[in-house]
């Protein structure tokens, strides 16, 4: 059972989401049906991107990472820290 907050906001249960396929950030429109009201999927919703749209995405952030790390210059080591990362496991365990 949902309660409504006192922002006046309610959560679907993760049951009904995954059963019709809602996701944070997806819309839904509420209809007044008599004495009940009904949700309703938003048809504003985005169709699912295709594998070449997702791709030129992907590609498209990878070069805006480049450009960010190519900014900020190289990066550090893990030497300027005293430690490496099996130094960090071995930690508090009989040698």
């Amino acid at each position: 059972m949902a309660k409504i907050t006192s922002k006046l906001q309610v959560t679907v249960p993760k049951v009904l989401a995954e059963q019709f396929g809602l996701r944070p950030g997806d819309e839904i429109d509420w209809q007044a049906a008599g004495d009940s009201i009904r949700i309703v999927r938003s048809e504003s919703r985005r169709a699912p991107l295709s594998t070449e749209e997702r791709l030129s995405l992907f590609d498209r952030a990878t070069a805006r990472q480049r450009q960010r790390e190519r900014r900020r210059g190289p990066a550090k080591t893990s030497r300027s820290r005293g430690w490496s990362r099996s130094d960090a496991y071995r930690r508090g365990r009989a040698r």
